[in-house]
């Protein structure tokens, strides 16, 4: 299935290049565009895009803003922000709101695809810096009452397993991760697979805080 997109960007400049690159990916088309956080609802209503990538500061009604009423009107949409900012005022109102993603505007047109990708499949995507910023937030909240140490898992990680998980924590693409440990896409994607699956999360956000939660990740 052909992943329908819509590009929200007050810079028309910017719209273009990533429709120009987008639409050259065979698994994705752009349904359409914005320019700003009204204007991508009312087209996201007409369009019924898979994914929307949305910038964050925007006139008129801004990308949170936009996001926030996307999750509310329209559930089904995938939201990925993309931006120039990853300040932590940014990164957490985004989250809060609904995006499931959050990119900065230098990633690399390989890893932008994939997020999509990803992205349509309700797979977490996160910068490595602002997956780093998520896994230590939470790491800061104090419990509102003393927990019991989470249970191990019943079938432990394998030595690979850990390794990969740790780079996954860090933020790190499939690609990314086959780069760094020497292994084919197809491998890195299973043992993806095998991690979520032992740890019981969904996506990769949620495993990497379960990683930590099990003092998994390593100093």
């Amino acid at each position: 299935m052909t992943v329908r997109v819509l590009v929200v960007d007050d810079q028309a400049l910017f719209r273009e290049a990533l429709r120009t690159l987008l639409d050259a990916q065979p698994e994705i088309t752009v349904a359409g565009e914005a320019g700003d956080g009204a204007e991508a609802l009312r087209r996201g209503a007409e369009l019924a895009p898979d994914v929307v990538l949305m910038d964050l500061r925007m006139p008129v009604l801004d990308g949170v803003g936009a996001i926030r009423r996307f999750r509310v009107e329209q559930p089904a949409v995938r939201l990925i922000a993309l931006t120039t900012f990853d300040d932590d005022e940014d990164v957490f109102a985004a989250l809060r709101a609904g995006a499931l993603g959050y990119l900065l505007k230098d990633v690399p047109s390989a890893r932008l695809v994939e997020a999509v990708l990803a992205a349509a499949r309700g797979e977490s995507v996160l910068q490595p810096s602002v997956a780093a910023k998520v896994v230590a937030r939470v790491a800061q909240l104090p419990d509102p009452v003393p927990s019991p140490r989470p249970q191990p898992l019943v079938d432990p990680l394998s030595e690979r397993e850990l390794q990969v998980l740790r780079l996954l924590a860090r933020g790190l693409s499939n690609r990314e991760i086959a780069g760094e440990l020497f292994l084919a896409a197809g491998t890195v994607k299973n043992h993806v697979t095998n991690v979520l699956v032992k740890l019981a999360v969904r996506d990769r956000t949620q495993a990497a805080l379960r990683a930590h939660a099990l003092d998994l990740l390593g100093p």
